[in-house]
């Protein structure tokens, strides 16, 4: 028994046996999809006009490293308020106004007329998007069903913000600034626009569960929620987190933010320095730098993508929800570590077959990445948004001054020593996963994952 789309009027539903779902989810996975895409879309644009930075204001390699460290700050202290507050009053007009908070300070960085003012731009950008996966990890939680959630999780939480990141190099570099000859500020006033549209656009569309949608139908809110899964997803409170939590499944907490913290230490090559890296070391040209660049996001694209069908087809296949999560995180990570450490030793010096073998690197990466996105959903129930902010904020916290690190030692030491750090923290983020257990809830009221 189903309901016909909500009556504007206020009237109580109208019951019609046997219709079919309706496909709101579709729209909202397109919502999420370009969410996580704007976001690396312009967090990564920092990276690509650091060679500007350096030549209009005279900055040092270490001096670009406390800009991101600011950035890292901000992003540090909003997280966990941002997801709790998901989790109790949901995810609509908050994750919508994040998009434009964080819109508007990209185009700040265009207008920063010194140094001061690209530091506050930096603050503002980390705090407009801090929590931001946290709430899209809701938001798969509440709109997508279980059997293919890790799936969505994949093209939404990996596969879009590589994409993102991709699409910053090829379409601020490579495209607007070497084949347009926009200036980077013109370029970056752009992207911002683009951010505030999709930013209206989510606050017009998207509804907290297809149960408040007025596109949506009861059949799609029992086939999202799976039925047995209702009661477990009313509203949270925020006394349920202190008094559910015990030592089995803090321990287990634990051992995601270990794996989530080395996994981070490695992204922030990727993230803050692969421009800036090809054209010191191999003296690119825009046109390429801004193409071998994205290879390494291209690889997280494919990983996230594998990694979000190969979790929910063993689970099907196996079972064993806990060991295809854990294994999958442990060899998706090693694996990086074994081509990281063969690229370095062998292809180092060819900046094309290096590139390469760093799309290889991030492949294997992110398909253990994808699947730390399904075990936060599995452990978070209807605190979803709060696990994944706590996760988050702990790494943010621990690695806040990794890019000011890597700064240092690419002046100091040069930028192999920088692979070498990468390639021992996804050796350490490799272990961790063995330690994780996904059917350990968060809340104790929650049930374990079923199919």
């Amino acid at each position: 028994m189903v309901t016909s789309p909500h009556d504007p009027s206020g009237a109580p539903p109208i019951f019609v046996p046997g219709e079919r779902p309706t496909r709101v989810r579709y729209m909202v996975f397109v919502l999420g999809f370009g969410t996580s895409w704007m976001l690396y879309l312009h967090r990564y644009s920092f990276a690509l006009i650091k060679p500007f930075l350096k030549e209009e204001l005279d900055v040092s390699n270490t001096e670009l490293g406390y800009m991101d460290a600011v950035f890292g700050a901000t992003y540090f202290g909003a997280q966990f308020p941002t997801g709790l507050w998901g989790d109790v009053a949901g995810v609509h007009w908050l994750l919508g106004g994040l998009i434009l908070l964080w819109s508007v300070s990209l185009a700040m960085h265009a207008w920063a007329p010194n140094i001061k003012i690209l530091y506050a731009a930096r603050a503002l950008l980390g705090a407009g998007q801090a929590g931001v996966f946290s709430l899209v990890g809701r938001l798969t939680r509440s709109w997508i069903p279980l059997s293919v959630r890790t799936t969505a999780q994949g093209w939404i939480g990996v596969a879009a913000g590589r994409l993102g990141g991709l699409s910053a190099n090829l379409l601020l570099m490579t495209v607007m600034i070497g084949v347009m000859g926009l200036k980077w500020q013109l370029a970056l006033y752009i992207l911002a626009g683009v951010g505030i549209t999709h930013g209206l656009a989510f606050l017009a569309l998207f509804r907290n569960s297809p149960a408040e949608h007025p596109w949506a139908n009861e059949a799609e809110a029992d086939l999202v929620a799976g039925g047995s899964q209702q009661e477990q997803e009313k509203p949270l409170k925020i006394s349920e987190l202190v008094r559910q939590m015990d030592r089995r499944s803090i321990l287990n907490l634990v051992a995601v933010n270990a794996s989530s913290t080395f996994s981070s230490i490695a992204d922030h090559i990727y993230s803050h320095w692969i421009p800036l890296f090809l054209v010191a070391e191999y003296q690119l040209k825009f046109k390429e730098m801004g193409i071998y660049s994205a290879l390494p996001l291209l690889g997280g694209v494919t990983g996230g993508i594998v990694g979000g069908y190969l979790n929910d087809w063993l689970i099907r296949r196996t079972g064993s929800r806990r060991w295809v999560r854990s294994l999958i995180g442990f060899t998706g990570k090693f694996l990086a570590a074994i081509t990281l450490a063969a690229g370095i030793v062998f292809f180092y010096d060819d900046p094309y077959v290096f590139c390469g073998m760093l799309f290889v690197v991030k492949l294997f990466a992110d398909i253990s990445l994808t699947t730390r996105w399904g075990t936060i959903t599995d452990i978070g129930g209807r605190a979803t948004a709060s696990v994944f902010a706590f996760n988050n904020s702990v790494a943010s916290a621990i690695v806040m001054g990794i890019p000011a690190v890597y700064g240092y030692i690419s002046d100091v030491h040069g930028w192999r020593v920088v692979f070498w750090v990468a390639c021992s923290a996804y050796v350490a983020c490799a272990l961790t996963w063995l330690l994780v257990n996904c059917t350990i809830p968060v809340l104790a009221n929650d049930r374990e994952p079923t199919e």
